[in-house]
């Protein structure tokens, strides 16, 4: 089968498209005809290596994992003998966190694991999307907060795919909503939701007179330091984008201080956690409350494009690679 590698921590340079083994399946595994998967900043990020300390489980010296990619969707098509929830030809959607491997014509993946059916009406597209950014999202937002005392958000990073989750589910919890863009992405942000939107290139939002509930820095383009100036008294400071600030000041405020700063690593959370995070979304979906904005889809053979425009640091929702089966 064909697949995107990745061998060594770098630019998009170093992905190739090669052959490999068809995966084989266990007793309690499907195997997965992978039809759509998502190409995300996350996996950008992991491709390079960086924060250099994340490497520790990566891979020190180069990726662990040498098929990229971990969300994904596609078609059943074996069952291990002792699945019951699944049956051949059934549609199906999730993500392997640190199993990556789904930017590839086939994938195993535990019947146990984050895998669910795919709504009918939902796009294989947009689907293959739905447990990176907006799980993200929802779980900073619901998980990490007390969400009853919460009246307003700022949320940076406001076009990406964490950002364009975000904006919809703070919507849907009647929060007043700040979005950070780029003024090109003003009208997209507006329809999802923003009451009002920043123009970073303009107004540095961190020296602004409001203060919020939550800051959800998506991008961790700003810092704890930056932001408590501009966070209420009991505010607090989220992003999903590690860094040794970060780690320092979530420890610290964890004991001391009003004003917090928190960090969760998303895909290292067990099933049990991010399942229910996840049927919400589906069911938000089902109802037309949830969107998934997708900007560009790429074939297979274009992930070092995809890559290189996720690389850019500003594309709009999420990218998506169309399997060349399907392409």
């Amino acid at each position: 089968m064909k697949a995107v590698i990745c061998t060594q921590y770098g630019g998009p340079e170093v992905l190739s498209i090669q052959e490999v083994t068809k995966p084989k399946i266990e007793n309690n595994k499907i195997l997965v005809k992978v039809i759509a998967s998502s190409i995300t900043r996350a996996e950008s990020m992991m491709r390079q290596g960086t924060p250099k300390f994340a490497r520790l489980f990566l891979g020190f010296k180069k990726p662990k994992a040498k098929i990229t990619g971990t969300g994904f969707a596609g078609i059943v098509e074996e069952v291990g003998d002792e699945v019951n929830k699944f049956s051949i030809g059934d549609n199906v959607f999730g993500e392997t966190t640190l199993g990556f491997g789904t930017n590839a014509e086939y994938i195993s993946i535990a019947e146990n694991g984050l895998i669910k059916h795919k709504p009918h009406l939902m796009e294989f597209t947009e689907a293959a999307t739905l447990c990176d950014g907006a799980v993200t999202a929802i779980n900073f937002l619901h998980n990490l907060v007390d969400t009853s005392q919460v009246g307003n958000i700022l949320i940076n990073g406001a076009s990406g795919s964490i950002g364009t989750a975000a904006i919809q589910i703070a919507q849907l919890m009647n929060w007043t909503i700040t979005a950070v863009c780029s003024g090109t992405n003003a009208q997209l942000v507006k329809s999802l939701g923003a009451d009002r939107v920043i123009d970073y290139t303009k107004e540095d939002f961190t020296a602004g007179m409001e203060s919020y509930d939550l800051v959800f820095d998506t991008i961790g383009k700003s810092s704890f330091s930056k932001c408590r100036a501009i966070l209420k008294p009991q505010g607090t400071y989220l992003s999903p984008v590690l860094s040794l600030s970060l780690l320092a000041h979530s420890a610290i405020t964890s004991f001391t201080g009003r004003k917090k700063a928190k960090f969760c690593a998303t895909g290292l959370q067990p099933v049990n956690v991010l399942t229910p995070l996840l049927e919400k979304l589906i069911k938000w979906s089902e109802t037309g409350k949830y969107h998934t904005v997708i900007e560009k889809i790429y074939p297979m053979d274009k992930a070092k494009e995809a890559h290189q425009h996720v690389d850019t640091g500003h594309k709009k929702g999420n990218i998506v690679l169309l399997h060349n089966s399907f392409s």
